[in-house]
């Protein structure tokens, strides 16, 4: 069994899918997405090979956890284009995006090696999400807010940087609202 279609599985199963996501989201909010995969199973009540039967690696359990924020983001996206100011709608979702990128320590680092390699289960799960961000970055191009040679996937790897510089920042924590303000004001088309 795979994490693909916990909704197919049987009762116990599905029950120990759920545990082993919550419990995973517990130890990488506590200690980071590199916590010990024994001790999620130990946590949740199962051993080891329940874990990687429902997850083989812990990219498969970290998508799992990750796949809804992933639609949420895409949502969101969509919801912007709305917005009566492309460039300030790109700019709010940017920030969610990177607050979402930083829930866990050692996030940023996860997903930006899922958007360098597109073969990989996070960049899969998060098509839709970068394809309703670059409708945000299209109609904010089109309305001449953002420069013309930005691309999505450079706004997402700005993004994705903006928030591992915050993360990582040495002597406090920055706002990364600050942070990808200050990205946007270099992306702002003159």
């Amino acid at each position: 069994m795979t994490s693909a279609n916990p909704k197919a599985m049987r009762a116990d199963a599905r029950r120990n899918y759920e545990r082993l996501l919550e419990e995973a989201r517990r130890a990488f909010a506590e200690r980071g997405i590199d916590a010990s995969l024994e001790e999620i199973a130990r946590r949740a009540g199962v051993g080891i090979g329940t874990l990687y039967r429902h997850f083989p690696t812990r990219e498969a359990l970290l998508e799992a956890l990750l796949r809804e924020r992933f639609d949420a983001q895409a949502k969101a996206a969509d919801d912007l284009l709305g917005h009566p100011s492309p460039i300030d709608a790109l700019k709010a979702w940017a920030i969610e995006m990177g607050e979402a990128s930083t829930v866990y320590r050692g996030l940023t680092d996860a997903l930006a090696d899922a958007l360098a390699d597109e073969t990989s289960q996070l960049s899969r799960s998060c098509h839709g999400m970068r394809e309703s961000a670059g409708h945000l970055v299209e109609r904010a191009r089109a309305a001449g807010e953002l420069r013309a040679d930005v691309t999505a996937p450079e706004v997402l790897l700005l993004v994705h940087s903006a928030a591992w510089a915050s993360e990582h920042a040495a002597g406090g924590k920055p706002s990364l609202a600050r942070v990808v303000d200050l990205v946007f004001r270099g992306l702002r088309a003159r």
